[in-house]
């Protein structure tokens, strides 16, 4: 047996010492490319101070985007949309002159190709059990099709109405198509009881970014598709924060704590609905390859609707990150109100400076977040920006433990509401696949309001005095896990 010599573990010095040197100067070159400043920083200290455990890290969840076949398949999915929804197009709303409004609608058409349309019919649900009974309300009336799309979804006690309607319809000949993120939904229990139940009915289902080494499908593992979107006959769709499945995830820790989600979902009805049919038809292409004939313009209406709508999809396979670039343009089009609900707000520095100046300029801001978070990390980080917030006015509404506010909306002074799947944060922004829906109307506007007022009625506002308090540990805590928000 061969001893080893001094010559040899100075030759494994030299070389390991290479190798670290090697990964320093590529990932000097390579992280920054495409990143803001604060993601490239984060990503460099890791790789410098840990540098195996840096470029491992970075060549498994570093690239935001997704292959580069899906983001052909999108494109080429956004150029033909664009094409056939030119007549469509409606780049000039109803309101006053020199309003940001109408550059808004130009900006979410050339981000997310579908154009802005009137004569729409808007109606919110704050009940968790109602919104899914409105759903399965209007599965059972479906003579064409029904196409499904959620984030989770589970087959349970308070979802089996709904899954019920589908595959009744499916078995008098309506065509049900259905879609389920992959890792969102594999890691709620009951997954394998659902997938059986689903192979025993004629609904057609696909999962959305599967993870499957042995069929050649592999990609950044923490993509996710976010959305929630319903679609009947393209007459009525469904659309905002809530997953189908129990409030209480089956996680036995919030099943003993008593905790359950809160939602808000948006029934529509109009124009808008084939908009929300191009999101759903593009992901049903991207995952299956098949081109759906039957999507439809919604007929005329008999009485329209009030609610002008435009519908921006966002996500990894788009160039931009468009729901921040909807939300960033409104906060700063903001003239005497800001209302924004998101249960992760973890905002980059550009939506940081937007929500903190509207508030310094004397917009009355506040922002709805839970008093307690349901991810650990993500709530700390969360917790990180308060005092900057509260610095700059704005008022901070802590929705009572144990619920979880998972709803997603915001409202800008008198006539706008956006509503759809998007968090407030950088996950949302660059990770997910998620969908919004801007809408212009006063009546809804009003109702939005409604709501935001019993999120108030029972939330308590922190205060800065308060915050400054918190203990020393749980600030070090806060400032620690801000930082992964920023490795993306």
């Amino acid at each position: 047996m061969r001893m080893v010599t001094a010559t040899d573990v100075t030759f494994l010095t030299v070389a390991a010492y290479l190798v670290d040197l090697g990964i320093k100067i590529v990932a000097l070159g390579l992280v920054p490319e495409g990143r803001r400043p604060s993601s490239a920083t984060a990503w460099l200290l890791l790789i410098l101070f840990l540098p195996i455990i840096g470029i491992l890290a970075f060549w498994l969840i570093g690239s935001p985007f997704v292959d580069r076949g899906r983001r052909r398949q999108q494109e080429a999915a956004g150029e033909v949309i664009s094409r056939a929804l030119t007549a469509e197009a409606n780049d000039l709303l109803p309101v006053p002159a020199g309003s940001t409004l109408n550059t808004l609608v130009v900006l979410n058409r050339r981000l997310g190709w579908l154009p802005s349309v009137d004569g729409n019919k808007a109606d919110l649900f704050s009940d968790y059990h109602e919104s899914i009974a409105a759903m399965a309300r209007e599965v059972r009336t479906a003579e064409r099709y029904v196409h499904v799309e959620f984030y989770i979804m589970s087959w349970d006690a308070t979802t089996g109405d709904f899954f019920e309607s589908l595959a009744d319809a499916a078995a008098r000949g309506v065509k049900v198509r259905l879609l389920f993120d992959h890792i969102g939904t594999y890691r709620i229990p009951g997954y394998r009881d659902m997938i059986k139940k689903l192979q025993q009915t004629a609904i057609e289902w696909h999962p959305m970014l599967p993870i499957q080494p042995l069929k050649g499908k592999w990609r950044r593992p923490d993509l996710r598709n976010h959305r929630k979107i319903v679609v009947v006959d393209g007459g009525v769709a469904f659309v905002g924060s809530l997953n189908m499945i129990d409030a209480s995830y089956h996680n036995r820790k919030h099943e003993r704590a008593g905790r359950k989600w809160r939602e808000l979902v948006m029934e529509l009805n109009g124009p808008v609905v084939f908009s929300l049919d191009i999101v759903f038809a593009t992901d049903w292409y991207i995952e299956t390859h098949e081109v759906l004939r039957d999507v439809r313009p919604y007929p005329d209406q008999v009485e329209p609707g009030d609610v002008v709508c435009q519908v921006v999809p966002s996500g990894p396979g788009f160039p931009d990150e468009n729901n921040l670039r909807l939300f960033n343009s409104l906060i700063y089009s903001a003239q005497r109100r800001l209302s924004i609900t998101s249960p992760y707000f973890v905002p980059d520095e550009s939506l940081l400076y937007a929500v903190t100046t509207a508030a310094q300029r004397g917009i009355d801001v506040e922002l709805f977040v839970g008093e307690q978070g349901d991810q650990f990390m993500v709530h700390h980080a969360q917790r990180s920006y308060y005092e900057a917030l509260l610095r700059a006015g704005v008022k901070i509404y802590l929705y009572p433990a144990p619920f979880v506010l998972h709803s997603k909306h915001f409202s800008v002074d008198d006539d706008v509401t956006v509503i759809g799947s998007s968090n407030m944060d950088i996950r949302s922004f660059n990770l997910d696949f998620e969908v919004s829906v801007m809408c212009v109307s006063r009546s809804l506007t009003k109702a939005m309001r409604q709501v935001e007022d019993n999120y108030r009625l029972i939330s308590r506002e922190l205060t800065l005095e308060e915050w400054a308090r918190r203990p020393l540990p749980k600030r070090y805590l806060d400032n620690v896990m801000r930082l992964t928000s920023a490795l993306q």
